[in-house]
């Protein structure tokens, strides 16, 4: 198994902001898809689409201004059953987020490309929670066709 990872620094003080981003409909349409909907609470399934597709998350876990972690439920096969894993923690006058993408069966060159399109994301969320605007699909950046 091999994972997706990546640390970005958040100047917040606060990390509930972060928190926020990521486990509200608004917040996650605020900087990974615009199409975001279902339920954000432990045990419910957020819906996440975008041009060419989309993923289906279980939410497993949320611990406030610590912790989110997600199952793929549906999706790209190579999704399906891996983990999303954010967890954050403060230091001095950022909210440090370390991102996990767990559990791929093997490094295919979509991984790759995923890997890229997570890091345009979470600069994505830094900007949202630094100035109010990210850049959620279809407004994110494109790295490759089909993004």
């Amino acid at each position: 198994m091999v994972d997706i990872l990546h640390r970005v620094g958040i100047k917040t003080s606060n990390p509930e902001k972060v928190y926020e981003a990521l486990t509200t409909i608004e917040g996650l349409a605020g900087w990974w898809t615009d199409d975001t909907k279902g339920s954000a609470e432990v045990g419910g399934v957020l819906e996440f689409r975008f041009p060419p597709g989309g993923f289906d998350m279980e939410v497993l876990e949320q611990r406030p201004s610590e912790r989110v972690v997600w199952r793929v439920v549906d999706g790209p096969e190579e999704w399906i059953g891996t983990i999303v894993d954010w967890d954050l923690r403060q230091d001095g006058d950022y909210t440090i987020v370390l991102f996990k993408h767990q559990g791929w069966k093997e490094p295919v060159e979509f991984m790759h490309h995923c890997s890229t399109k997570w890091a345009t994301y979470l600069m994505s969320l830094k900007s949202l929670v630094e100035t109010g605007e990210g850049a959620p699909s279809p407004r994110d950046v494109h790295i490759a066709y089909p993004d």
